[in-house]
């Protein structure tokens, strides 16, 4: 599996960073992940819904630390490329 194109949203929030689009292999798409400034710095938090007790569960995300990196590694170069100037607002991987 492949990141192809990652698209980022920048949003002037305490702690959204970002929204962000992310496609795998050219044929899935995931939306709705975001960049969050945490105590320890960026992070990427993973699409979630509000439970009826009030907490969140992830609708996807990966399932090793592996393929967890690797989407991290992708999504905070990009924005990390798009706050720093960057000429568009997408990067083709």
């Amino acid at each position: 599996m492949e990141v192809t194109e990652v698209r980022i949203f920048p949003v002037d929030e305490d702690r959204l960073k970002a929204y962000v689009t992310i496609t795998f292999d050219n044929c899935f798409l995931v939306r709705d992940v975001k960049v969050i400034h945490g105590n320890k710095g960026l992070f990427v938090a993973m699409p979630s819904k509000k439970r009826k007790d009030g907490t969140y569960q992830d609708i996807a995300h990966p399932i090793n630390k592996e393929t967890r990196a690797m989407i991290e590694e992708k999504v905070l170069g990009e924005y990390h490329r798009i706050v720093s100037g960057g000429l568009d607002d997408s990067a083709q991987e």
